[in-house]
């Protein structure tokens, strides 16, 4: 799908599992395991979904998956499994090299979207993409470097800080990145995160990161365990999916395991999917 001067391309970084509980908050495991069954120790299986963005003058990625500098232990906490899919290997059927890509939006700094930004290289985490900017806003930067007990372990500095570093990270402080680009700060899930929106005058898709992580999501009272302000992030969704469907917005879900893409609309007892894609 093209919208504005940007060629839509989904890419797949791979899955991993987190609890189901945590994922679905409040809502009873009854409800969110049909559409979300669990493994035997009550994970659920997520994607790993980027956007890829090219234009004549830009490839633009957005997020980096879980990446792997993993030790075995913690790949088998979050059973992340990347024989099938990687960002590399996904990159290829496009015809993208990691030095090809000239921007990655970071949503936020959580290890499963920034896990790909650096590699290790000699022993030292080192940038990926060698001839990226990578841009992130300025307050989830401040809050990674400094967060709270609660979420300290969501935030590994290694993804991130070595972009820092190299002089390759840039604060992201307006709301228009590039031409039929927004950036929507959202703050229920964590501080600073950023919905990315990109539009023309006939179709919006909006990149919902964390605000929807699946699909199940859509309905207001189904958030996660994890996010700091829930009840802000219930407003957050007030606020999207209403414009979503008054204006026919395409969600994309980055960690969704059946579905990259979903319309929205209202019935009597809420906001739900109207139609699943995996293509556009």
């Amino acid at each position: 799908m093209k919208i504005g001067k940007y060629q839509i391309h989904i890419t797949n970084s791979g899955y991993f599992y987190l609890d189901g509980g945590a994922m679905f908050g409040i809502i009873p495991k009854p409800l969110w395991e049909k559409t979300n069954p669990a493994d035997e120790v009550n994970r659920i299986k997520l994607a790993t979904r980027n956007l890829l963005l090219v234009s004549d003058d830009k490839k633009i990625l957005i997020d980096t998956g879980m990446g792997n500098k993993w030790s075995k232990k913690s790949a088998d906490i979050y059973r992340i499994e990347q024989d099938e899919f990687s960002l590399r290997t996904t990159m290829v059927k496009f015809s993208i090299k990691p030095e090809n890509i000239t921007d990655v939006l970071l949503t936020h700094l959580h290890f499963d979207h920034t896990g790909g930004s650096t590699e290790i290289i000699d022993g030292k985490p080192t940038p990926a993409f060698k001839n990226a900017k990578y841009h992130v806003s300025e307050k989830n930067f401040n809050w990674a470097m400094n967060p709270s007990k609660r979420d300290k372990g969501s935030y590994i500095k290694d993804n991130f800080l070595p972009l820092f570093e190299n002089g390759v990270l840039f604060l992201i402080k307006d709301k228009i990145f590039d031409d039929g680009i927004e950036l929507i700060e959202v703050n229920g899930h964590t501080f600073g995160m950023q919905l990315i929106k990109i539009s023309d005058s006939s179709n919006t898709i909006l990149f919902c990161a964390d605000l929807f992580p699946t699909s199940s999501h859509i309905p207001l009272p189904y958030v996660m365990g994890y996010d700091l302000q829930p009840l802000i992030t219930v407003e957050e969704k007030k606020q999207i999916l209403l414009k979503a469907v008054e204006e026919n917005w395409i969600l994309c879900f980055e960690h969704d395991p059946f579905y990259a893409f979903a319309t929205v609309e209202k019935t009597e007892t809420g906001y739900r999917a109207k139609e699943k894609l995996n293509e556009l």
